[in-house]
């Protein structure tokens, strides 16, 4: 491959990588064309991208940014996958992807997650973190409860208060039943 070419190939991955500072990288070699596209198609489905690229283009391409780490020390066939809601919603993809029956030969090989080189066994330790809606559920539960809490004990006293009253009622309403009666 010429030189000329290779830095089209540069600038068109750099391009294609730009706003990008987390990405897995993955093995999908092993697949025929059948499950390449129905596990393009999935990943499609949840926003996730998926590219298969030389490591000495992408090496070059990502050379200065945040996904440089990701390529420390790899070596063979790679291909680059990002997107989704959240890195964590992503790594948990890709690791229910990872040995799945429907695709036998995708596997996680790494990645980087904030500047930091992740290893294929980081990857699976990350996809069991909550993913970012979860944290934010989370979040919102432990706000929530103290205020949940105050209004039981506000309105707590106030209930017994307003029963004793009713009680109170009844009894006054029966007595003067009962002496109208007589």
């Amino acid at each position: 491959m010429s030189k000329y070419v290779k830095d089209l190939l540069t600038k068109d991955i750099s391009r294609r990588l730009e706003g990008v500072d987390e990405t897995l990288l993955v093995n999908v070699v092993g697949l025929d064309a059948g499950k390449t596209c129905m596990l393009r198609k999935q990943l499609r489905e949840k926003d996730i991208h998926l590219l298969v690229v030389k490591n000495s283009l992408a090496k070059r391409a990502t050379e200065g940014t945040p996904l440089a780490a990701a390529f420390e020390g790899v070596e063979g066939t790679l291909a680059m996958v990002w997107g989704s809601e959240d890195f964590v919603s992503l790594a948990k993809q890709i690791a229910a992807l990872d040995g799945s029956p429907e695709f036998p030969k995708f596997e996680t090989r790494g990645g980087v997650m904030d500047g930091e080189h992740l290893s294929a066994e980081r990857v699976k330790e990350v996809s069991r973190w909550p993913s970012r809606q979860e944290q934010i559920s989370i979040l919102v539960g432990q706000i929530l409860a103290p205020g949940a809490r105050l209004s039981a004990q506000l309105l707590g006293p106030g209930g017994v208060l307003a029963s004793q009253v009713e009680e109170k009622s009844k009894e006054k309403e029966e007595e003067q039943g009962t002496t109208e009666e007589s």
